[in-house]
């Protein structure tokens, strides 16, 4: 098992048009999650470099420090230990390996 456990876990997917504010919720949910002390992290395409590369900006300015890589083998291989919930940007433009991940 390469180190990840298998006790399960679940998938939220935001979905909307643009500009509906799905980054802003996903921030929101991150944010949460951290207040809960929970161990946290987040992803985007490094093709995204929009606003900053490593952060996470809503359409309302807020934004989350983030990890951008190529591809999902990559995001995998950057998963800290501990970390409880991924949070994942933009995530239209990985590749179908995610689904793996």
């Amino acid at each position: 098992m390469d180190g990840f456990s298998s006790r399960g876990g679940w998938i939220e997917v935001i979905t909307g048009g643009m500009f509906s504010g799905k980054s802003e919720e996903l921030i929101r949910r991150i944010r949460r999650a951290e207040i809960a002390r929970q161990r946290t992290q987040i992803f985007k395409p490094s093709i995204d470099d929009r606003f900053e590369l490593k952060r996470v900006i809503s359409r309302d300015n807020r934004g989350m420090d983030a990890v951008a890589v190529t591809n999902s083998s990559e995001l995998r291989a950057n998963i800290l230990f501990g970390v409880k919930v991924v949070g994942i940007d933009e995530v239209q433009f990985f590749d179908a390996g995610l689904v793996d991940v």
